[in-house]
Formats: C-alpha cells, sequence, structure tokens
C-alpha cells in the first residue's frame, strides 16, 4: 500500500467522492434525478412513479447506466468500503497494468458486473429496484491483485490473522456465491461483486494470452 496513488487511481478516488458529495448536497428533486437516470435499472419498460412532490417520474434501465452506476453510492459507509479497496489495490494493479490498462480493466469489471445484475435480476430474482456502487469494480481489483501478487500476506481485522492474497480472494469469492445464491444480507448485489471478479479473471487471461484470440502484449505476470 502506497500514498503516493497513480493518477488513475486517484482520479478515481475523487470521481467517486465528488460525485458522492453532490448526491450529498442535492435537493430532494436533483436527487431523484440521479437515481432515476443514473443508477442501474432493470431490463425491460420503463416504469411510472409519483415523487414526494406529485411529480410524475419514467424510470427504467438506459444504456449509459452500465457505467453511471458505478459512481452513485448509497450512503458514507457504502462509499466509504469501496473507496478503502481502491485506494488499497488500486495503485498496485495500476502499476503492474499501466495506466491505460488500468483504466480499462476497471470498467470492464464494472460494466461485466452491471450485465451479471441485470441478467441475475431479469431471469431469477425479478423485482423492480436500482443498483448503485463502484463494488464490482473494486472486486475486480480484489481478483487482479490475488492473480498478480498471490503470496502477498493480507491481515484480516476479524479474526486478526494473516492469509495470502489468493486464499483472501478466493474465500471472499466463494461468501459472495454463498450469500447470493442464498440470498442473504438483502440489498447487496452479491452478483454484481462476482460478476466483476468474472470480468477482471477473464480479461487477465486474455492478456496473459490464454484464449484463441491474442492480445498484442502479453501481462508477463
Amino acid at each position: 500500500m502506497s500514498f503516493d496513488l497513480p493518477k488513475a487511481t486517484r482520479a478515481l478516488l475523487i470521481a467517486n467522492v465528488a460525485v458522492f458529495l453532490l448526491q450529498l448536497l442535492a435537493k430532494d428533486n436533483s436527487s431523484l434525478m440521479l437515481s432515476q437516470y443514473f443508477a442501474l435499472w432493470p431490463l425491460g419498460p420503463e416504469q411510472t412513479g409519483m415523487t414526494p412532490a406529485g411529480n410524475v417520474v419514467h424510470v427504467g434501465f438506459q444504456v449509459w447506466q452500465l457505467v453511471t452506476y458505478g459512481f452513485l453510492h448509497g450512503g458514507v459507509m457504502h462509499i466509504l468500503l469501496n473507496m478503502y479497496g481502491l485506494f488499497l489495490f488500486g495503485g498496485a494493479i495500476e502499476r503492474t497494468l499501466g495506466t491505460r490498462n488500468f483504466v480499462i480493466y476497471y470498467f470492464v469489471c464494472m460494466i461485466v458486473a452491471a450485465l451479471a445484475q441485470l441478467a441475475v435480476v431479469h431471469f431469477f430474482t425479478g423485482g423492480f429496484y436500482p443498483t448503485i456502487g463502484a463494488s464490482g469494480a473494486i472486486f475486480g481489483i480484489l481478483l487482479a491483485f490475488g492473480m498478480m501478487f498471490p503470496h502477498e500476506r493480507l491481515l484480516l481485522i476479524f479474526p486478526p490473522i494473516e492469509l495470502p492474497a489468493w486464499m483472501f480472494v478466493t474465500g471472499y469469492g466463494a461468501i459472495e456465491l454463498i450469500q447470493g445464491v442464498l440470498g442473504t444480507q438483502a440489498g447487496i448485489a452479491h452478483f454484481a461483486h462476482l460478476g466483476g471478479m468474472l470480468g477482471g479473471f477473464l480479461l487477465i487471461q486474455y492478456w496473459r494470452g490464454k484464449f484463441p484470440i491474442k492480445p498484442k502484449r502479453r501481462l508477463m505476470r
């Protein structure tokens, strides 16, 4: 972990915090508009609702929401946890991949996380509710850390033990899968987290030349 963050990691931290401050400062109608247009809404026709002020609004999926949802957060703890993960692991991954590839990686994880969430809601859980947060991208970064620095030691808070990064990431992913299947911790998009990890894994494997279509330059780690 370094406090001297590379430029893309630093820019993403600033952007997320700036948008969250905008959410906090926005008045009721403006805050509603942020959610209406930029949160990730399920696939299907728009639905109509009424605001507390009596205004009619239409909400539904738009393609830009695959990215914009990742810059909205649902509360202080939500953004703190996500930005803490970006702060801890983002710099190491950006230095390994390079700034351009890191930015590509971040947004690929975010978009695949969104697609996974849309698919799960559409085909399995149903319901009409928005998804917000950078968690999918952060889980992708965590996956990259486990793959590129598998033997780095990470200290858990509870219980206070050290684990190699690969074991921590594998265990965390397994917990997310179990909680998603069992439907525990309602309100947390477990399959978006897993989608972010899947997107990151596939992109890293592509960059490592593991697929029939090869990249121009392979990652060495």
